[in-house]
């Protein structure tokens, strides 16, 4: 539950006055990159605030004032500074007594007495608008005008108690809007520029602290009317066209955590126990375990050690709503002049204006259920090369030989151009392809070389899958796996599998009749033939031939094993905290990766070998080369754990999936967040790429497949079947059937052809953000398969698209 994934912090915002008949405008919403509700660039006004005027010399006693919160806010200051003839004099000017204050400032009586109430209503404060102040935890620390926000470099990704408006480096590309600066927990302050002054009654005082005064006045409120002021806006969205009721209800649940934590965080204990009590029961289902750990959080001291609450609390959380019901909540917000609710929306949420038709509940519920609301849509803009990169043309004397062997001499001239031309030239046209050299990858070895020749004599017997035609599925099952099966991944060429689990240990097996067997020692190995034709044969030790081989190093659950392209190495990420590389000749760890500070959940070899991503409980990834000890990237933003990560299959982008319910697209190259997708109601596991790059699977525990264009960053498909946690994704080599695996015990396979045909972004798309889906996901499934009782773990499409699956057998 938190902030707008790509949001930079967010300072103390200056307000310019604005003339009369500008007030009646002053909610603008985002778009086109005007400034308005809730952008956090500093031109949105209160809606009750009117145009300054000269208070008047001496008002009548009993004057009445329209903004009783203001003035409570101003009393307690006061009070608190012991500034007791201050108080006298404001009561005085006001002609009120202490006991009959509530009764005299009722908000019926709003209204009257209009000077009084720009004495009062002038919400100033200290500072110029043209300095770029920002204010921390109430420290002014000055800057530059317009400054982006002080960023300090952030390693782990998490914020320290008390730090909650200050950023680190991220690695998201995040650039705050002008005038943004630090924020200290909390403060919504308003301030205008060239007024130092609180002006009360006929007089001007001034203020030693007067950011202090604002905190009051914004944090405080009167608790009393909380429920009052939640329940008006919920009966006038509840009175609104159906059309425009779906859109403004997205409103509920950001307004009511926020005033909820309001309440907790000004210690407003039994007012807050009574809000939610009364109001939690009509948020969306999806936000139920938020809601739980909400309701644990009803003293100021839990929060501090809640850093998703921080988040939630110092983060703006992203709406998007036409046009029209966008100008229904306006009017009502300046009619009703309910200023608790408006300085929420000012500055927690961002209102992101489309123009068109108001969306439905179901295409609503389709994009909801992140921490941080939808994603912007510029969030969604920048341009991604996921096209693939040209493969390196490979002179082939072995498949020549091989060929002539079968067949006649002409035969194979003729082939060979055929493969080069689907291999390589296909590619070159590709307009989506990044630049050869965009990111230094590895060259290829000779070994690489004889793979790539193997892989093409493979997919010249591939198998071509389509609903008429379904893989057959080869499913292993660990039995008696009593350490706990946590991970499983198998080579490129279905030769090797590796299992991480609970007892700390990897365990490798070989699929194929070929035994493993390591290197011979150093001595045994002096006395061999380095000139050999055999040499690869004769420096394996055939003493050590097993079919299983266990690796010991780390010191709690392993949680990811992920095997290098060249198959000679293996990766694995463990609770202890590290990354380990193992050598898959000796069996032996070369290298241990400390990076993270906590478990480390997932790890993934690039499709090129050398780099790999690892992400964690930090709430990070990490970019690793095999020869740094460090990481070469950081990738932060997610609000939560970074539970699974994958690499495009260029190479130049990774993808992660988080406990906070998104999936970003990140660019290798400078570590920018590019792509933000929202729809899952739960923990994201598993993320698999098609393999031309172009479109992304996820699957988590909110049991639905979620399909997304990774060009036009949209949702384009949701598919549901499965009745518990999907872990396992895998498209087919030819990218036209998805296989996915569930903790339901089944494999199911989805017609992706059919899925992904036809989509076009038309104007309602481009301008939304969001396709209409297929009515019904059940069209697409082509089959379900159902195991014994084992929940499927892993999937994987050998070269011929034979589907191979695992898991641990569970008996029930």
């Amino acid at each position: 539950m938190a902030a707008a994934p790509d949001e930079a912090s967010v300072s103390v915002k200056t307000e310019p006055e604005l003339p009369e008949d500008a007030k009646s405008d002053s909610l603008g919403g985002h778009e086109h990159g005007a400034p308005g509700l809730g952008n956090g660039n500093g031109s949105s006004p209160s809606p009750a605030s009117p145009p300054a005027a000269a208070p008047p010399a001496a008002p009548a006693p009993g004057a009445e004032l329209p903004d009783r919160q203001t003035l409570l806010a101003v009393l307690q200051f006061l009070r608190k500074n012991n500034l007791k003839d201050s108080v006298d004099i404001l009561r005085r000017e006001t002609g009120l007594l202490e006991e009959d204050l509530a009764a005299t400032l009722s908000p019926e009586r709003a209204g009257d007495t209009e000077g009084t109430e720009h004495s009062l209503l002038s919400r100033v404060t200290g500072g110029s608008s043209g300095t770029g102040n920002c204010v921390t935890g109430g420290t002014a620390t000055s800057g530059a005008p317009g400054k982006a926000g002080h960023r300090g470099k952030r390693g782990s990704g998490e914020r320290a108690p008390g730090k909650a408006g200050l950023r680190g480096k991220r690695g998201s590309g995040d650039s705050g809007a002008p005038g943004k600066g630090l924020r200290g927990k909390g403060s919504r302050e308003s301030v205008a520029p060239g007024k130092g002054k609180v002006l009360i009654s006929s007089g001007q005082q001034d203020q030693p602290d007067v950011s202090a005064v604002l905190s009051a006045y914004t944090q405080q409120g009167d608790p009393a009317l909380y429920e009052e002021y939640y329940s008006g806006l919920k009966q006038f969205i509840e009175s609104v066209l159906d059309c425009h009721r779906a859109e403004l209800s997205q409103l509920f649940y950001p307004l009511f955590v926020h005033m909820y934590l309001e309440l907790v965080y000004n210690e407003n204990e039994k007012e807050a126990k009574s809000f939610f009590a009364r109001f939690h029961g009509d948020q969306e289902c999806y936000y139920e375990d938020d809601l739980r750990i909400l309701a644990s959080l009803s003293k100021k001291e839990h929060m501090k050690g809640n850093e998703t609450m921080l988040d939630f609390r110092t983060s703006k959380f992203v709406l998007r709503i036409s046009r029209d019901s966008y100008q229904l909540l306006k009017r009502h917000l300046q009619e009703r002049q309910n200023n608790q609710i408006w300085s929420i929306v000012q500055e927690h949420l961002y209102i992101d204006i489309f123009d068109g038709m108001p969306r439905s509940k179901q295409q609503i519920d389709a994009m909801a259920g992140s921490l941080s609301g939808e994603a912007k849509r510029e969030a969604n803009k920048v341009k991604v090369f996921f096209g693939l990169l040209k493969e390196p043309e490979i002179e082939v004397p072995l498949d020549d030989e091989d060929e002539e062997g079968e067949n006649e001499d002409g035969k194979p001239k003729k082939k060979k151009p055929k493969k080069d031309s689907i291999g390589s030239k296909s590619k070159k046209q590709d307009p989506h392809a990044p630049p050869q050299n965009r990111i230094p990858l590895p060259e290829l070895k000779d070994s690489d070389k004889l793979d790539k020749i193997m892989i093409m004599k493979e997919a010249a017997k591939r198998v071509r899958l389509g609903p008429e035609c379904l893989p057959s599925i080869c499913f292993y099952t660990f039995l008696n796996a009593y350490q706990g099966l946590t991970a499983l991944d198998i080579t490129d060429d279905s030769s090797l599998i590796a299992g991480g689990f609970a007892d700390s240990t990897v365990r490798v097996w070989s699929l194929t009749p070929k035994k493993l067997r390591s290197v011979k020692n150093s001595s045994d190995l002096g006395l061999i033939d380095k000139e050999s034709d055999d040499v690869l044969e004769r420096i394996m030790d055939e003493k050590t031939a097993s079919e299983m081989k266990v690796l010991y190093g780390h010191s709690g659950p392993v949680y990811a094993t992920s095997f290098s392209p060249d198959r000679n190495y293996l990766l694995s990420s463990s609770e202890d905290g590290t990354v380990r590389l193992w050598s898959l000749q000796t069996f032996t760890c070369l290298v241990g990766y400390k990076g993270h500070n906590y478990p480390v959940w997932d790890a993934q070899f690039s499709p090129y070998g050398y780099y790999f991503v690892s992400g964690g409980h930090d709430r990070v990834a990490r970019l690793w080369a095999t020869d740094h000890y460090q990481p070469l990237r950081i990738f932060a933003g997610h609000l939560a754990d970074v539970v699974c990560t994958r690499f495009h299959p260029n190479s130049n982008y990774i993808v992660t999936g988080s406990t906070d319910r998104t999936v970003r697209l990140w660019d290798v190259l400078n570590g920018n967040c590019v792509r933000i997708f929202t729809g899952h109601k739960g923990p994201i596991h598993t993320l698999t790429f098609t393999p031309n790059g172009k479109f992304l699977a996820s699957g988590g525990t909110d049991s639905r497949v979620l399909l997304w264009d990774i060009g036009h960053g949209m949702l384009v498909g949701d598919l549901k079947s499965h009745t518990n946690t999907v872990y396992a994704l895998k498209f087919s080599r030819d990218g036209e059937i998805l296989a996915s695996g569930s903790m339901d015990n089944t494999v199911k396979l989805w017609d992706t052809v059919k899925a992904f045909e036809d989509l076009e972004t038309d104007d309602f798309t481009s301008s939304t953000g969001h396709i209409n889906l297929h009515e019904n996901s059940q069209d697409l499934l082509l089959g379900s398969f159902l195991t014994k009782s084992t929940p499927v773990i892993n999937l994987h499409f050998t070269r011929r698209n034979l589907l191979l699956a695992a898991g641990a057998y569970s008996p029930q």
